[in-house]
């Protein structure tokens, strides 16, 4: 049996994206630190397909010790995708951030996702029809004033995964490994980067996507030979080769 990891799982794009792969037939691995949650995802997949196997995993990915234990605990299975889909965001200038906050939303984005992605590769880059899919964001290739901390660490992910899909191909490895940037999503997300107890969207946005609809362009990029799924400044979702310049040494 083969199976898809997807960490944070438990709201959100990751939680649609799970529905996608269910949709499909994937066997799941769901990731995230409230297991209510991935216990009520597990319950609705099973509704889309009761023949699925989902493994429930929490693992707090702020925690950089964890992803090495989730990595270890997953040995035993067969995985044909991962998506680090995990990710914290900071929405302040910089002189007024939340410094603990930054943090724990480096090590998520940068430090959890860098050793997940690694470990992968070690693991699968020989292995036909693997895919490892980092979830970066619109702001990974646009700074926008009062969120640069963020959109840095998104630059990291951009530009890490685009140059790991180069060293695979330089290496004639079968692992392929993507990069989906999405722009505003309707999820919990802005919520939790701003401290507020509410944002509407409807109300705060002119644009947006639902998180249903990044998951259906995170299945567009599953499908495509592509290594970036972008959302431009206009919303629209496009597929491309990789972005940043890559020097070949």
């Amino acid at each position: 049996m083969k199976y898809s990891v997807i960490t944070g799982a438990s709201s959100g794009i990751g939680y649609e994206t799970a529905l996608a792969f269910a949709a499909r037939g994937k066997n799941l691995i769901i990731v995230a630190r409230r297991i209510d949650k991935l216990e009520e995802l597990k319950t609705t997949i099973h509704k889309i397909n009761p023949q699925l196997d989902v493994i429930i995993c929490t693992a707090d990915l702020s925690v950089t010790d964890e992803a090495y234990i989730l990595y270890n605990k997953l040995k035993g299975y067969e995985i044909e995708t991962w998506i680090n889909n995990a990710g914290l965001g900071e929405s302040a200038f910089v002189a007024d951030q939340n410094l603990s906050k930054v943090e724990t939303m480096l090590r998520v984005n940068i430090e959890s996702l860098t050793i997940l992605s690694t470990l992968f590769v070690r693991d699968y880059a020989d292995q036909e029809g693997t895919q490892l899919i980092n979830v970066s964001s619109a702001l990974g290739y646009a700074i926008v004033v009062g969120s640069i901390t963020y959109s840095a660490s998104k630059y990291y992910v951009s530009s890490f995964t685009e140059g790991l899909a180069k060293e695979l191909e330089l290496n004639g490895a079968k692992l392929k490994a993507k990069v989906l940037a999405p722009a505003m999503t309707e999820t919990e997300f802005a919520k939790n980067a701003t401290d507020l107890d509410h944002f509407n969207y409807k109300e705060n946005l002119p644009m947006y996507h639902t998180a249903k609809q990044v998951a259906g362009f995170m299945m567009e990029l599953y499908d495509s030979n592509a290594v970036v799924g972008v959302v431009d400044q206009n919303y629209e979702f496009k597929i491309s080769n990789p972005i940043y310049p890559i020097i070949e040494v």
